[in-house]
């Protein structure tokens, strides 16, 4: 008995030495283990293969503005749901106008009939339409106000953005251009809104 468990004991304690020293290898450039970031760009370039190489690449670029978008439109949804939890309750929902509410339900409903495709689909702020974020905001303008600096400068933002988003959501490629400006403005809503 004594001898397996100081083999166990050994063990253990041989593993956390090569952990605690694993950092120390890594920072000199040599890998230890498996390296999930160099397995996601394998399994990204295997994917990507059949493609030619002008269509990668445009895929590539366009991807840097697809996650900025996921950003910036997930944290929008956040700061109107957590303004008006704030301001409103947990009924924030229900006080919201129909027309916003009855777009994102009938939405809801439809991606709960699909049930084959997985994902979120208990948050119904996830279902408004992006145009309709700006819309939410105006109607509830007073929870706002102190953070945004005009209802003008919102919808012209967000107006943009759409359009961006829009473009970005049906695989057309923006010029370089176009990236700057859209870079632009979530950095200038970012500043605005304290992120």
């Amino acid at each position: 008995m004594i001898d397996n468990s100081t083999s166990l004991r050994d063990f253990l304690f041989r593993g956390l030495m090569l952990e605690s020293e694993a950092e120390r290898f890594q920072s000199a450039g040599i890998q230890i283990g498996a390296s999930a970031s160099n397995s996601d760009q394998h399994l990204l370039a295997e994917a990507l293969a059949p493609f030619s190489v002008s269509r990668r690449n445009n895929a590539l670029e366009m991807a840097r503005l697809y996650a900025l978008l996921h950003c910036f439109e997930n944290e929008v949804r956040s700061l109107i749901r957590d303004t008006l939890l704030e301001k409103e309750g947990p009924d924030w929902w229900a006080k919201l106008s129909s027309r916003v509410r009855n777009h994102a339900e009938s939405r809801q409903k439809t991606a709960f009939k699909d049930s084959w495709l997985e994902g979120e689909k208990e948050d119904s702020l996830g279902y408004v339409d992006f145009g309709m974020l700006a819309t939410i905001m105006v109607e509830k303008w007073e929870y706002f106000e102190s953070i945004i600096p005009s209802q003008h400068w919102l919808m012209q933002r967000m107006e943009e953005l759409e359009k961006y988003r829009n473009f970005i959501a049906h695989n057309r490629m923006l010029l370089p251009s176009e990236f700057q400006r859209m870079y632009m403005y979530i950095a200038d809503w970012n500043r605005v809104i304290g992120l």
